[in-house]
């Protein structure tokens, strides 16, 4: 049985096109796993602020600032994406800047504080920008009852490149470590092998994909990022209409913030609460990427046999689960399952809910829609993550209660759920007009 049956896609999309979609997630991974999470991060808080008590707020501040950055362009962006059917050239100038960013990422050394926050703000600001394109291909590819199983298909690949990326990272790290090298002279390194990664696995995600959307035709005084933002303001007029897609971000926004918070802090809460030692921490994020591709392969499948929100909403209570659980353990063991939990639910609610909003989404207006999406995921990387530091600091560091909290927002996000029909959103969808 092939990998891509022909029922699976659209009339006229090949196979490749689809590996070459997926592929995507394969390249940018890498970033996420490498710079966001186990390598330059705590290489910034450790060695380029030098530990400072500041540190870590400097990190955070530089990643909210970039999210607030694409809150702000993206929807207009993917709305001028969908006028100039430009989504393949615009997301081979996202990733030649993440790649060029990434890679000067390796000109940060101790002390060098705003060049890091300028480089991170930049590299993730490419980096969001590109994915949030890529993922509006989906529903150019993928036929409506194989949405989940085709967008399962890109976020398992994509898990793959992630543990590559951080495979090759963690070899040369370990190698200049023996060999007695401080930090300042391996990790640039690791950032040469990333941005490398993300160069060759996305140009070769650029070749494969075709743009199927066709331009639309311009008229006088209707050209430009002025009449891509004149037609995003006509779409929020008409909220009404796609009342279900805004009952899905609204649901994004909740969820996804529980998502953020597992991205960006369960190392912390391994070492911090539980006791782990930095080699298992690393340990630990290989399990997560690898229960995360099984989970959204396999929930790929059963997403389109359950029903999307069916499916979603079976991931939250997951996720609710998997916060109560590392919050009550006191043992490694347990929260070594805790973790492969949230491995399965972050694979599986992350490729759901991409699915869910290409079925949303207007034909002729994916990108834009995506941008909106964006928007959504983008406050919740910036809510999450803060919400738990507050509740850290007021707590005096309180990390139990935190993690605990953050159920909260999946609960959030399953109530928000409720409202949403799947059937009305996807016939105003295709009653939209064409542009």
């Amino acid at each position: 049985m092939p990998l891509f049956p022909a029922d699976a896609l659209n009339p006229g999309v090949r196979p490749r096109e689809v590996f070459g979609w997926a592929l995507y997630d394969f390249a940018n991974s890498g970033y996420t796993t490498v710079v966001l999470t186990a390598v330059f991060a705590a290489y910034f808080v450790g060695a380029v602020a030098e530990g400072a008590s500041w540190a870590t707020f400097a990190w955070t501040a530089a990643l909210s600032a970039s999210h607030l950055l694409v809150m702000l362009t993206m929807p207009g962006i993917g709305a001028w994406a969908d006028q100039h059917a430009a989504k393949r050239r615009l997301l081979a100038l996202c990733t030649l800047g993440c790649v060029l960013g990434t890679a000067a990422l390796s000109l940060v050394g101790p002390g060098a504080v705003v060049l890091g926050v300028l480089l991170v703000v930049v590299s993730n600001t490419f980096f969001s920008w590109g994915e949030s394109l890529a993922a509006a291909f989906l529903p150019e590819l993928a036929r409506p009852q194989a949405m989940g199983r085709v967008s399962g298909w890109g976020w398992s690949l994509g898990y793959v490149g992630g543990m590559l990326a951080l495979g090759l990272s963690l070899a040369w790290v370990l190698q200049a470590q023996a060999a007695g090298q401080p930090a300042a002279a391996f990790v640039p390194v690791t950032m040469f092998i990333t941005a490398a990664l993300f160069a060759v696995a996305g140009t070769a995600s650029i070749v494969l994909l075709r743009e199927h959307a066709q331009p639309r035709p311009a008229t006088a005084g209707d050209a430009g990022l002025g009449a891509a933002w004149r037609q995003l303001r006509a779409t929020l007029r008409q909220a009404r209409h796609y009342r279900d897609f805004m009952w899905l971000l609204a649901c994004a926004a909740a969820y996804q913030g529980g998502v953020a918070v597992a991205i960006a802090l369960a190392a912390i809460y391994a070492e911090q609460v539980v006791g782990f030692e930095p080699q298992q921490t690393m340990v630990l994020i290989f399990v997560l990427n690898i229960a995360a591709m099984a989970g959204a392969f396999a929930f790929g499948y059963g997403q389109d046999r359950l029903g999307h929100k069916r499916a979603l909403a079976l991931t939250l209570v997951g996720w609710m689960a998997t916060c109560v659980l590392a919050a009550l353990t006191t043992t490694q063991a347990v929260f070594w399952w805790a973790a492969a939990i949230a491995g399965l639910c972050m694979g599986s609610s992350q490729s759901a809910g991409r699915a869910m909003a290409g079925m949303l989404a207007p034909p002729a207006q994916l990108a834009e829609f995506y941008g909106l999406w964006t928007f959504a995921t983008r406050v919740a990387s910036i809510v999450g993550p803060l919400t738990y530091g507050a509740i850290t600091w007021i707590t005096d560091g309180n990390h139990r209660l935190a993690i605990g909290s953050t159920a909260l927002l999946f609960a959030l996000g399953l109530l928000l759920l409720v409202p949403l029909d799947m059937e009305r959103g996807r016939r105003a969808a295709l009653s939209a007009p064409p542009g």
